[in-house]
């Protein structure tokens, strides 16, 4: 029985190809999925933010509000840290590469990188300070200078290493296809 909606996983059912609206190259993507690590402690920041809520709401209903707007205030910071967690990766356009990591974003135009390429090196594992050996895609720069973008390690590709091989691919294409027409 088929369904009457679309996926984006799908191509459509007419006569014209049209480009679905994920095929905008100027718009910043992400060319992979967010790992089952990085989801989970996500999805675990946010179940602790509904549980902070919850006591927000019977705090004010027993009278301390100074105390409720405290456990509130509390409540949003592990809300968006959770999204910011989602939101931890490299991302790729048309105008080049971005590195977003928790506190801080890097953003690289095509024109400032010499080529991404895989190598093998010590990598963190999670994120954490201990090492261990695995692959990492890293972006040179035009002066020599490498900035990891991807591990096999990261929260994103552990245990997964055909997934990291295919976004390691997908980032390399967006470099052969603009670094050098820029």
């Amino acid at each position: 029985m088929p369904l009457p909606f679309l996926t984006a996983d799908r191509g459509f059912d007419t006569e014209d190809d049209v480009a679905l609206p994920f095929d905008d190259h100027d718009q910043w993507r992400r060319p992979y999925r967010p790992g089952p690590w990085r989801v989970g402690a996500a999805a675990l920041a946010l179940l602790l933010a509904s549980f902070m809520l919850l006591a927000t709401m019977i705090i004010a209903f027993a009278g301390g509000l100074p105390a409720a707007a405290v456990c509130f205030g509390l409540a949003a910071v592990v809300i968006a840290g959770a999204l910011r967690m989602l939101r931890v990766g490299t991302w790729v356009s048309r105008h080049g590469l971005r590195r977003v990591r928790f506190f801080r974003t890097t953003t690289l135009a095509w024109a400032q990188s010499g080529g991404v390429r895989t190598v093998q090196q010590p990598v963190r594992w999670l994120g954490l300070p201990r090492t261990v050996q695995g692959q990492a895609l890293v972006v040179v720069r035009k002066g020599g200078e490498q900035l990891p973008l991807l591990t096999d390690h990261n929260a994103d590709f552990l245990a997964r290493v055909e997934a990291f091989d295919r976004a390691a691919d997908t980032v390399e294409a967006w470099s052969a296809e603009y670094a050098v027409s820029s």
